[in-house]
């Protein structure tokens, strides 16, 4: 197995508050325009972040200019109080998401897509429920099965979501709504949770929510709305996809015990 890679990093500074990690696999198109709007969106809001923000985008066996993308921002880069973090790792968003997840520093980690699908819907979301309680949750999902989220699917998509979802709460019997949403996870937390993760594919946050609810952790979902950019993409996924992820299914419920045990009694209630 090939070992993860980081490259030189561009204006590392202290532990940031938080770290986003982007698995990129063919994804020349859409890269730079989500990187320089996370980039945009902490340098020009100060107060959206005390603390610095670490951008990480791992490649994970593209075949088309991912890995050159990643090479011109980061010898271009230069956005105050944002460092830019380019790696490479195993085929596979699973794969991606782990080896960033580990080389991540920050109090907390966002896993998100390359297209950067829900805006910062999901980031401002976590920050009205951390005003509203008082306190930072462990698990925020900036979730397509909130409610109120603003989601358009076609019949084809819509039937393969509600299909698994039907699959995943008979299989495994979790309660979040949207496990394939995006994540933004106590840092600490997740770092101890994702050397035990064992999924390299689509699955990878449906084993993570997982091991949080088998061990007592229960993610708090905000709305989104999905951005027109990401509309406008055809789905990647495909009903193979979902065939693979439920036999999945079955093999993280042979895993109940060890991935019940990965979070720790600390976060635990």
């Amino acid at each position: 197995m090939a070992t993860s890679r980081t490259e030189p990093v561009r204006g590392e500074s202290a532990t940031p508050e938080l770290s986003v990690v982007i698995p990129a696999y063919n994804s020349g198109e859409v890269l730079e325009s989500t990187v320089r709007q996370f980039a945009e969106y902490f340098s020009a809001n100060p107060a959206k972040s005390t603390s610095p923000v670490e951008i990480i985008v791992v490649e994970n066996g593209s075949t088309d200019n991912t890995a050159d993308v990643c090479a011109a921002l980061s010898a271009a880069w230069s956005w105050p109080g944002v460092t830019f973090r380019p790696m490479s790792s195993d085929k596979g968003m699973g794969a991606a998401l782990r080896a960033g997840i580990i080389a991540s520093r920050g109090e907390r980690v966002l896993l998100t897509a390359d297209d950067l699908p829900f805006g910062f819907g999901d980031i401002e979301g976590a920050n009205r429920v951390m005003a509203e309680l008082g306190s930072v949750p462990p698990v925020v999902i900036g979730s397509k099965a909130h409610a109120e989220s603003e989601v358009q699917r076609g019949l084809l998509r819509a039937i393969m979501t509600g299909g698994f979802a039907t699959l995943r709460r008979a299989i495994l019997g979790t309660r979040t709504g949207d496990p394939q949403g995006t994540f933004i996870v106590d840092g600490t937390l997740v770092r101890q949770i994702a050397p035990a993760l064992a999924e390299r594919g689509f699955l990878f946050t449906t084993e993570l929510d997982y091991a949080l609810e088998l061990a007592g952790v229960r993610p708090v979902e905000v709305p989104i709305r999905l951005s027109d950019d990401h509309l406008a993409h055809a789905s990647r996924i495909s009903p193979k996809d979902v065939i693979q992820m439920a036999n999945g299914l079955l093999s993280l419920r042979r895993r109940k015990k060890e991935l019940a045990a990965v979070a720790g009694p600390g976060y635990r209630g």
